[in-house]
């Protein structure tokens, strides 16, 4: 099976400082990856360049396009990462108003992404907005309410509609049940987890938190000073871990 996404030897520097180092993996159409490490560990700097927001120093990033097969992203013209970023891919951020606009309306901010890849009937992309908020459980009499009347959970929820109504294959996600109530973090894991089995879309999950990385992840991978100190299937590195910092990791969840 050819990988939907090769990382090859992916690096990225900030003066003396490591952000990640040679970060080598494949990820394959359907395939949940979760990337976890404390803070400064170099997992949203690896997110950041995988997703195209920040340019890497070295190393490639290979995405199987629909239309022409594997292609290094990092060598596509800004046009073509553009597209790529409205159609196939989607990010969902760890705050909600990073990837919503606040001033639109919720119904707006999902049919925005179904015009950006060329839809123009008004009531196609209404009701394909209706279709996506009923998917993440906002009810259809907020379809015209603003980002700004909904909670913490709806907002993040609005978010996924947003990214996920053009069908992507590949979402990146930074830590995306941070900073929600314990309550509010499980209903969302449950629609994500839902989401991905359905859509069967492949997803990069970035997040400090080992139980959403065990719920919803395939396989994972540990960082520590920017580089990977151990990888395989999630449930084999939680309960088996190999690397004294993994090691620790788990431990440390064990005795909360």
């Amino acid at each position: 099976m050819t990988p939907l996404l090769s990382v090859r030897g992916l690096t990225k520097r900030y003066g003396p400082r490591i952000g990640c180092a040679d970060v080598t993996f494949d990820l394959f159409p359907g395939e949940v990856m979760g990337i976890v490490g404390e803070s400064g560990s170099g997992k949203s700097t690896l997110l950041s360049c995988l997703a195209g927001k920040l340019p890497p120093d070295e190393g490639a990033v290979i995405f199987d396009t629909r239309g022409d097969g594997p292609r290094d992203v990092l060598k596509m013209s800004e046009p073509e990462r553009r597209m790529l970023s409205r159609t196939d891919w989607a990010f969902v951020h760890q705050n909600p108003r990073d990837g919503l606009r606040m001033g639109v309306s919720a119904g707006g901010n999902v049919g925005e992404r179904l015009m950006a890849v060329g839809a123009r009937n008004y009531g196609r992309i209404r009701a394909g907005a209706a279709d996506w908020l009923g998917r993440v459980e906002i009810a259809a009499d907020r379809i015209d309410d603003r980002p700004t009347a909904f909670s913490g959970g709806m907002q993040q929820r609005l978010q996924i509609a947003r990214n996920l109504v053009t069908g992507p294959r590949l979402a990146f996600m930074d830590e995306p049940t941070g900073g929600l109530d314990v309550s509010v973090q499980a209903r969302l894991l449950d629609l994500i987890r839902s989401l991905v089995r359905e859509l069967g879309l492949s997803a990069i999950i970035v997040t400090h938190d080992l139980a959403v990385v065990r719920l919803l992840a395939d396989r994972l991978i540990v960082m520590k000073d920017g580089r990977v100190v151990e990888a395989g299937l999630t449930d084999q590195v939680l309960d088996d871990p190999q690397h004294g910092y993994t090691q620790l990791l788990v431990s440390s969840v064990l005795q909360v």
